[in-house]
């Protein structure tokens, strides 16, 4: 009688990877074979097909197995250049599900053109870990999995994944993790591998992650900034992006003009030069050309000459006061709500001019030490009240970031309005906002150097310090920048430093 052999449990099929419109497509055919993507009123010519592939069309509403249009065939052909023609213009997912349907355990969404489902090679010796720039979040009633490097994102659609992915923050060697409760998978792990979700860990680095995952240069990338790179533009997110106007029938555009602080204001139009008059007397032909060349940073002052009053509002009044305010209708669909736009001397990103200015003020003549905001409509400022350590403490900050031996005669906070720019744009605001934020520290440079004062713009800035002197939400109105102003010393051109 032979030995009776192990009981061999039944092999469960791996999931199978499927090509699925998106939900809200829909796919239309002609009688001559033409093929139109149609969503939100708009409609995407995909090309012609045969009678072969039209049949098919149906099937990828609940999804195409990529096996199944693999092979060599000439309708195999035209289905996969379908796909690719959906995938390139945004139109299509696809599904990582049990074979025969089932829950989507994920649902991979591309997020550049090209994006196609890869699983790369794994052994059971391989060790890998979640990638640095790897996170998952909330969206909607969704759990996603992205990174800025990734081609896609992955819908958790199980979350016993989640929990086991997280394992992999400290490395892992495949042979072991099979073992571990939860395992997701080999296919999966050999998904987000080809996409950077994870990555294999090198030996020979002494556990640095940091310098195991990806190149030298890759090195120096912190995640914030990486994550920002990558979503602020285009090519390599699907998220909706530019003037969308995502919240027009959801809520009121801020008004251009922000609305006054209380309290009674120093009026400094009495203070100001016509503007047919120069900006400096001492120099009355200043070229734009001479503005650009003088222009440098100026981290020193000198306390024994300071800014005058007279000086702060001819600067403001040139750099920052608002020139002309007007309203007209959005036009959406024949109909709009009236939007409220005021110019100032500098662009702005769709007109918004959502920046604001504040001054912490130390030293200058004939205006009291202490905290204003500049109304940029009135030509005024308006004190606020503040606690003497906490407008010390911005002044010491900045003195920090320039390395200075004094504080600054003027700091100038500029804060957003962010509501201003996000209620227009989509994906892309903040990322205008700080555009914003360089075009003024540019116009404060020229308009202090055209009037014989010095500036610097700071690199950093506390945006929690910020949001406790004002009592504004850091989300609402927060600090984007921060500019030092004030007389400069007398200083050697040989030694002078500039920037």
């Amino acid at each position: 009688m032979p030995a009776r052999g192990k009981k061999r449990g039944r092999r469960i099929a791996p999931p199978v990877i499927s090509a699925r419109l998106s939900g809200h497509i829909k796919l239309e055919s002609q009688a001559d074979g033409s093929v139109a993507a149609s969503f939100d009123g708009y409609s995407v010519g995909l090309g012609k097909f045969s009678s072969a592939v039209l049949s098919r069309l149906h099937e990828l509403r609940a999804g195409l197995p990529l096996a199944s249009f693999a092979g060599s065939r000439l309708v195999d052909k035209e289905i996969d250049l379908l796909v690719r023609r959906l995938a390139r213009s945004g139109l299509l997912e696809y599904r990582f599900a049990p074979p025969g349907g089932g829950q989507d355990l994920v649902v991979i969404e591309p997020q550049i053109p090209d994006y196609r489902p890869r699983t790369a090679k794994l052994t059971n010796t391989d060790v890998i870990a979640l990638s640095r720039f790897a996170y998952l979040r909330r969206r909607g009633n969704e759990m996603v999995l992205e990174s800025p490097r990734a081609g896609a994102l992955f819908r958790i659609g199980d979350l016993k994944i989640a929990a086991a992915l997280a394992r992999l923050a400290s490395p892992q060697k495949i042979g072991k993790f099979r073992k571990a409760p939860g395992f997701p998978g080999i296919e999966l792990l050999a998904l987000l591998l080809d996409c950077q979700i994870l990555f294999r860990v090198e030996s020979g680095k002494d556990g640095n992650l940091r310098w195991s995952e990806g190149d030298d240069d890759l090195v120096l990338w912190d995640f914030h900034d990486l994550l920002f790179h990558a979503r602020s533009t285009e090519g390599r997110q699907a998220n909706p992006l530019g003037g969308l106007y995502p919240y027009a029938g959801l809520m009121p555009l801020p008004p251009a003009v922000r609305p006054a602080w209380p309290g009674k204001k120093i009026d400094l139009r009495n203070l100001v030069t016509s503007t047919s008059e120069s900006l400096a007397p001492s120099e009355p032909s200043m070229t734009f050309a001479r503005m650009l060349k003088e222009r440098h940073s100026t981290r020193e002052f000198d306390d024994a000459r300071p800014i005058t009053l007279a000086e702060l509002a001819q600067l403001l009044d040139s750099a920052a006061r608002i020139r002309a305010k007007w309203s007209s209708s959005l036009d959406m669909d024949g109909g709009g709500p009236e939007i409220s736009y005021a110019a100032r001397p500098y662009p702005s990103g769709g007109a918004a001019y959502e920046l604001e200015l504040y001054l912490s003020v130390a030293n200058c003549e004939g205006l009291v030490r202490g905290f204003y905001h500049y109304d940029a409509d009135e030509h005024a400022l308006t004190p606020i009240i503040v606690r003497s350590p906490d407008l010390e403490a911005q002044l010491a900050a900045a003195e920090f970031a320039m390395g200075a031996s004094t504080v600054p005669q003027i700091l100038i906070t500029i804060a957003a309005r962010f509501g201003r720019v996000s209620w227009k744009y989509s994906s892309v605001a903040y990322s205008l906002i700080l555009k914003d934020v360089g075009v003024v520290f540019q116009t404060l440079y020229l308009t202090a150097t055209a009037l014989g004062l010095g500036g610097c713009a700071i690199g950093t800035n506390n945006i929690e310090l910020f949001s406790k002197v004002t009592g504004l939400e850091f989300h609402v109105e927060g600090a984007v920048g921060q500019f030092a102003l004030g007389r400069g010393k007398a200083t050697d051109p040989e030694s002078g430093s500039s920037a």
